[in-house]
């Protein structure tokens, strides 16, 4: 049932196509309690700074924790779901970000909310997980571009309401009931996918997983996220000082966590490269909007969710828009379009960024920006996923979201440590609050220019990942020449 090559005129064909787009409902319920979560943080994160008086380490962390442990996790749930079953791994995934979101909103201290943000992450990686390899499995191959387009867009429609939702949220209800409106869409999510998925057959023996991998990963990137954040040098010395233990190890697995063979295919790398530098210029611009409009501009959660619409606006039009004309100009050409978009977005941004910067400039920024990134996620998961074999689905799309992933995590240490970082420590609280616009002008002028250096980094990052999605193009095959006639002197018409 792997992407069957099956003809529209086959009787077997719509039988499949209706059961496909049952599963696209179930996994598209998985993009929007994923989307919504995290952009109704990142718009209300001010207000649970605020509850706990939570220092900027921990701010950091709140988002950081589920950043963290998704990352780690989502090759290692790839793997298990291959060789368990995706089916079961996807509604255990469903039910324990239930639970965990439930819990989330009972949290009596901000170390025990990040904890639970970081069982929540584990979740959410069984859901991530396992979503694409579902849809690829479920989806005839001509259609799977625009069922990825369905798929990415759900989550475009999560981000859209998001922000406004969470502004509304936290200003009229509390920061608790961010986490406890995912309760009733997660008990659905359950309900939903064990009466429509089928079982999905283990692939292959029971094997041993990599759990020294996981672990040294796990290490990895918890240095790297506290160097990028804090500014850590030694924080950031371990992290490099692991990366080839890690590399030693996986080479050695029977079954690695990150299988660096994937990556030998020149397609694939550049591919993974893309999504990566794509990942980490555009995954905070929700969270970084939404600051600029409550700290610099001194406004509520509420007109901060309705100032980054534009992002959630744009990806919501990409991503069905792309999905379907992926069916005549092919997924690279989508991905790079994606990716060029991105790169134009983040320059008008870099370039209107000021306290005093018209609103409708900044909106053209983040709507180009979010249009671009909804591009370029269908083409290049499509690019990734499609003509995989069965048994490798789970490993390479694992492979593709932790590269995706790991982007998100980094984007966002990167864009609060280098924010931040333009202010002096005693400020830096005042960041994350949304109060700085009430200090001094040189506070905000200072904020300011941290807002351009971050600007400034990610759209390097998406110059980055316009390159690279450039260099994913599959070689042509070459079609042999046909025989020239041969003349009266041979083959060649010469003598000889």
């Amino acid at each position: 049932m792997v992407s069957v090559p099956l003809e529209p005129g086959m009787p077997e064909y719509a039988p499949a196509l209706r059961y496909a787009w049952r599963v696209c409902s179930v996994t598209s319920l998985g993009m929007l309690l994923i989307g919504m979560s995290a952009s109704t943080l990142n718009v209300a994160l001010p207000a649970v700074v605020r509850h706990f008086d939570a220092s900027p380490l921990a701010s950091n962390w709140i988002l950081l924790a589920y950043l963290l442990v998704n990352t780690a996790t989502l090759v290692f749930f790839g793997r298990v779901s291959d060789l368990l079953g995706r089916r079961e791994i996807y509604l255990v995934g469903f039910a324990l970000f239930t639970v965990a979101s439930l819990l989330s909103g009972l949290a009596p201290g901000v170390g025990s909310l990040i904890a639970l943000r970081a069982v929540q992450g584990l979740g959410a990686a069984m859901i991530i997980a396992n979503g694409s390899a579902i849809m690829t499995d479920a989806f005839p191959s001509d259609r799977l571009s625009q069922g990825m387009g369905v798929y990415f867009g759900v989550l475009s429609v999560a981000q859209l309401a998001g922000p406004t939702l969470g502004g509304l949220i936290a200003d009229l209800l509390g920061w608790r009931w961010i986490f406890w409106i995912n309760v009733p869409a997660g008990l659905f999510a359950v309900i939903w996918g064990l009466s429509t998925l089928r079982r999905f057959p283990a692939r292959g023996p029971r094997q041993s997983l990599d759990a020294s991998g996981n672990l040294i990963v796990l290490a990895v990137l918890s240095a790297t996220l506290f160097a990028v954040s804090e500014g850590s040098l030694p924080a950031g010395l371990f992290a490099g000082a692991l990366v080839p233990v890690l590399v030693l190890v996986e080479r050695r697995a029977t079954n690695p966590v990150l299988d660096f063979r994937l990556l030998g295919e020149r397609v694939l790398l550049m591919a993974n490269l893309a999504t990566f530098c794509n990942a980490v210029a555009r995954a905070s611009l929700i969270l970084l909007a939404g600051l600029y409009f409550q700290a610099a501009q001194g406004a509520d959660a509420l007109t901060a969710g309705l100032g980054v619409l534009p992002v959630a606006a744009g990806m919501a039009l990409g991503s069905p828009v792309s999905g379907a004309l992926g069916r005549r100009v092919g997924p690279y050409a989508l991905a790079l379009g994606g990716s060029i978009l991105c790169v134009a977005g983040l320059l008008i941004l870099l370039l209107g960024s000021g306290p005093a910067t018209q609103y409708g400039v900044l909106a053209l920024g983040l709507f180009m920006a979010g249009c671009g990134s909804g591009t370029f996620l269908t083409g290049n998961t499509t690019q990734v996923m499609a003509g995989l074999a069965p048994e490798n689905l789970g490993v390479v799309n694992g492979f593709r979201l932790m590269a995706m992933n790991v982007g998100v995590a980094v984007s966002v240490a990167l864009t609060l440590g280098v924010l931040t970082s333009a202010v002096t420590p005693q400020l830096r609280a005042q960041v994350y609050a949304g109060t700085l616009s009430r200090l001094s002008p040189v506070a905000l002028d200072q904020l300011m220019t941290g807002f351009r250096w971050t600007y400034a980094v990610l759209f390097g990052l998406a110059v980055l990942a316009a390159v690279f999605s450039a260099l994913a193009r599959a070689p042509r095959p070459r079609t042999p020449r046909p025989p020239r006639p041969h003349g009266p002197h041979g083959p060649h018409g010469v003598d000889g």
